[in-house]
């Protein structure tokens, strides 16, 4: 073999040798960015997992006494007050907040109801309450038999405004009326907060609260001057 195809071999050879080292690496960086390529898709996927799993999770009342749901209300406890003592407390009610030309009456709007879930609720103050209001619609029932011959939901509303007048206030109620007069200071907080808390016992105050305004123009003039601040 001459030594200028013997220089031709090996010059092949070496191009050949030098062609195959280079494209080593290339095909080793190839694979390399591939895998990084995968890896930082695989990162990518696992950080949006990750934002999706520790993204705050909207949270949902259980419909429990102390964790209410209040877009869907319900009781969760069993009302104790049976219909003959709703039906005594619907017309104490209504000698507490009458109807009138402005608004219905206390029983109307479910004041009776309100009391009844009040005094069921299974709490200290809430039983104790219990106990008051269901001694008390027994006790209104004898003294209207007593004075009336008749049970207090058959009374003229001028009889049941005369035994009311006796236990208006325990502060002056005699000794025989004072059990009378506490019952009827916790029905009347109730029946208030009950009758004024609906729709129909806001209006009737004039309470206009709880809606979106697009200004806020302050205080009328009259409630300034009551005040002392209308200079």
């Amino acid at each position: 073999m001459s030594e200028e195809k013997t220089n031709l071999g090996r010059r092949k050879a070496l191009r050949l040798i030098a062609t195959t080292a280079a494209a080593v690496p290339v095909i080793g960086c190839s694979e390399k960015i591939a895998k990084e390529s995968v890896v930082r898709e695989d990162r990518s996927t696992a950080k949006s997992v990750e934002k999706k799993l520790d993204a705050p999770k909207q949270t949902l009342a259980r419909g429990t006494p102390t964790d209410p749901d209040l877009l869907n209300p319900k009781v969760p406890w069993e009302m104790q007050l049976d219909a003959g003592e709703l039906a005594v407390l619907a017309a104490l009610c209504d000698v507490i907040i009458p109807a009138d030309a402005v608004s219905p009456s206390a029983s109307s709007v479910g004041a009776q109801n309100y009391i009844n879930e009040y005094v069921s609720a299974p709490y200290a103050n809430h039983k104790a309450d219990l106990v008051t209001v269901r001694g008390g619609v027994v006790w209104l029932d004898g003294e209207s038999r007593r004075r009336f011959n008749a049970p207090f939901i058959e009374l003229s509303e001028p009889q049941k405004t005369a035994i009311c007048e006796d236990i208006k206030w325990t502060r002056t109620a005699k000794p025989e009326f004072l059990a009378g007069a506490r019952f009827f200071a916790k029905v009347r907080v109730l029946t208030a907060t009950a009758f004024y808390t609906t729709e129909e016992g806001m209006a009737d105050i004039g309470y206009v609260g709880n809606r979106p305004m697009a200004s806020f123009p302050g205080a009328p003039p009259e409630v300034l001057k009551q005040l002392g601040l209308d200079s």
